[in-house]
């Protein structure tokens, strides 16, 4: 019998390690509290494996059965037989810190529980639990089929035998895992978002139109993507939040999330998924 591993939260990010897991043959449970939410979760999967055979990176056979091997639950005691949880829920402490406590008590014993989340403290989210050294981040990168990092994050109590098995669990759905230590931001949101801030600086201070900026990043130092529009699609309120765990964890001024980005974020302009950023869609 395929191992079975549980996805809390069917967003952008819940549903994308669904999809790898099922695809590389684990069974799937992803959980959330919409129906809604799950249905368009599921869809989005169908849509993408659509989008890889498309491609030719998936025989058109698999689709059925990579999406029979995931089922959908609104009840977190559904992850009780899984023998990895990875959350996925919004970059929300509280939030997270609840999940953390609620899991503790419906998992297996046995089960790793880890977090996707981009910044905030492992060790903190472990210290909700009775098993710390069980606790740990898989921090996938969006979009997750296409994305081949993990940032695997070791808490303060994270033991060597649970950061091993994420290690092959990793490889075991075709990433690239690199293990980085637990300080805000890990590695890479301590290097993107700071980027991400000073782009926006340079939009406030008349430097550079969204275009010229994201132009001179893209030919100038060959990222596929512009800084701003890479901080549409994350979502300009977790560009935000990131900033702020920055901010607070460290104490150096130079993470001070820009006040442009601040006001956008107040305004409702997210990004993409608002159809209005530092571009419109």
């Amino acid at each position: 019998m395929a191992e079975r591993v549980a996805v809390i939260g069917s967003g952008q990010m819940g549903n994308g390690i669904a999809h790898v897991f099922a695809q590389s043959g684990f069974d799937v449970t992803m959980i959330d509290i919409s129906a809604e939410a799950l249905e368009r979760g599921r869809a989005t999967i169908a849509s993408n494996l659509d989008r890889q055979i498309k491609k030719g990176t998936l025989p058109a056979t698999e689709k059925d059965a990579i999406l029979g091997r995931i089922t959908t639950d609104r009840a977190m005691a559904s992850a009780s037989s899984a023998s990895l949880v990875i959350e996925a829920a919004t970059e929300n402490r509280d939030l997270k810190f609840k999940i953390f406590a609620d899991l503790d008590g419906v998992a297996s014993p046995a089960a790793i529980l880890a977090t996707n989340t981009s910044s905030i403290s492992i060790t903190e989210i472990a210290a909700r639990t009775k098993r710390p050294e069980k606790v740990i981040g898989m921090h996938f990168m969006n979009p997750v089929p296409v994305m081949q990092l993990v940032e695997v994050i070791r808490g303060l109590a994270t033991s060597d035998e649970t950061t091993t098995r994420v290690l092959e669990l990793s490889k075991a759905v075709g990433k690239t895992p690199v293990e980085v230590q637990d300080y805000p931001g890990f590695v890479a949101n301590r290097i993107l978002m700071p980027m991400i801030n000073e782009a926006v600086y340079c939009l406030m201070e008349g430097v550079g139109t969204a275009e010229s900026i994201d132009t001179v990043m893209k030919l100038g130092m060959n990222h596929p993507m512009g800084p701003l529009a890479l901080a549409d699609l994350i979502g300009l309120d977790t560009c935000l939040s990131i900033l702020e765990v920055l901010h607070d964890g460290l104490g150096d001024p130079k993470y001070r999330p820009c006040p442009l980005l601040r006001k956008y974020v107040a305004a409702g302009w997210l990004g993409r998924k608002s159809k209005r950023g530092f571009y419109a869609y």
